[in-house]
């Protein structure tokens, strides 16, 4: 039988599609930041003229319709968007660290950012992610009001004593609470429920926990004294390098849940692990929790776990962030 000609070339037809994809992007970057960049030197350029006070409102203006008028094709130099500019500038003008991030983000995200953090430790954290993770500008702004911020800094504060002893710096990379508004979950869902629903919305659940994450099955299989026992969600984590067991409850955190999941991990630190792998790391997912009764759970406990819960709808931002500045105010008082 003859080959077919054009099968015979896919594969090097591939690599040229690559190459061109990989070109496209790298051309995308770089138009990227020059445009960021000629926003900053816009944005300097008004921001001093205002501070000499040579420069009002009305300047700004002229300047806007005169771009106008030269450059009718170009977009986004309108007055508003100009003063958007002068804010990017001031923004970020003092802070030599943040500024030469900016490059790394699209405008969209950059003005996403600028727009909705409150302090710089929560604009470089979100610069940080956005660069990271290679958020969309949709996936930047779900991230954002779901308060991530709020939520991994309170993680961090609770990561248990094991957890800071891991050889792998696990900072930042869990959540206090888990927002799954995406999945569309009845009030009255149950266990099965949640698991399939997370399974079949699985890109929109990595985007929530981490690009990092990498999925390798559901209800793994475990054999330990010739008994099978599964765990219902398991991941491999690429930069802390180790296998992350989820195990899912639907009603609140109990104590006798962290004892299921030390077993779990224990097999999966004698039989699955590799050599070179990290210790697993557990993490338990509730649908509520008792900070104080997750703390006294956690102090005696010798394997590495988080325990988080989950939210089917949006966590207003005021009242996480009164939660986070309330576990402050409690650090103070123990210093």
């Amino acid at each position: 039988m003859a080959n077919n000609p054009q099968k015979i070339h896919e594969a090097e037809f591939g690599d040229i599609l690559a190459q061109i994809q990989q070109s496209k992007q790298k051309a995308f970057a770089q138009v990227n930041t020059v445009l960021v960049e000629l926003y900053w030197n816009i944005g300097k350029h008004i921001s001093q003229q205002v501070d000499s006070n040579s420069w009002g409102r009305g300047i700004v203006k002229e300047l806007a319709e005169f771009i106008k008028k030269k450059e009718p094709n170009i977009k986004g130099f309108s007055d508003k968007n100009l003063w958007r500019m002068k804010q990017f500038y001031e923004t970020y003008e003092k802070s030599s660290k943040l500024s030469a991030l900016l490059t790394q983000l699209t405008w969209t995200n950059n003005l996403l950012i600028m727009s909705a953090s409150k302090s710089d430790e929560e604009r470089e954290f979100y610069i940080n992610l956005a660069s990271k993770e290679k958020f969309s500008s949709r996936e930047l702004e779900a991230q954002i009001k779901s308060s991530c911020y709020q939520r991994v800094m309170l993680s961090n504060k609770k990561l248990s004593a094991v957890m800071r002893q891991l050889p792998q710096d696990t900072n930042s990379v869990f959540k206090d609470s888990y927002s799954l508004e995406f999945l569309g979950l009845s009030a009255s869902h149950k266990e099965k429920d949640l698991q399939k629903a997370l399974v079949a919305n699985l890109k929109d659940f990595i985007v929530e926990i981490g690009r990092d994450f990498c999925f390798v099955g559901e209800e793994y299989k475990v054999q330990v004294g010739s008994k099978d026992f599964s765990i219902d969600l398991l991941f491999y984590h690429r930069s802390l390098q180790c296998l992350v067991a989820f195990e899912l409850k639907i009603d609140e955190f109990s104590p006798s849940y962290l004892g299921q999941l030390e077993f779990y991990l224990e097999a999966l630190d004698r039989d699955i692990k590799k050599e070179h792998e990290n210790p697993s790391i557990g993490v338990l997912l509730c649908r509520q929790k008792n900070d104080e009764v997750v703390e006294y759970a956690l102090s005696r406990s010798i394997s590495p776990a988080v325990i988080a819960k989950y939210e089917t709808a949006l966590i207003p931002k005021e009242l996480l962030r009164n939660k986070l500045n309330e576990f402050y105010r409690l650090l103070e008082l123990e210093e």
